[in-house]
């Protein structure tokens, strides 16, 4: 699973991308496995939008395979 971290989520990950080697995950257990991190990135994790080989992720229940691009979006302000 290719794991992409953008603005604060990059900033609180200390990195812009990981490589997880793990099966199938739900978008909750990946958010649990990715916040196992350290405490402030688990607090972005938290507010952070998943998108799953370019579609949101809605349901936390909802399985990500373990090929998936995953792009890690905190909140954004403006318009």
């Amino acid at each position: 699973m290719d794991i992409t971290y953008y603005a604060g989520a990059a900033d609180a990950a200390g990195t812009t991308t990981v490589r997880l080697e793990a099966g199938d995950l739900t978008a909750d257990e990946l958010r649990a496995h990715l916040g196992a991190g350290g405490e402030s990135l688990a607090r972005v994790l938290a507010s952070c939008s998943l998108l799953v080989d370019g579609s949101p992720v809605r349901d936390g229940g909802t399985l990500i395979p373990s090929g998936a691009r995953v792009d890690v979006l905190p909140p954004f302000a403006g318009g």
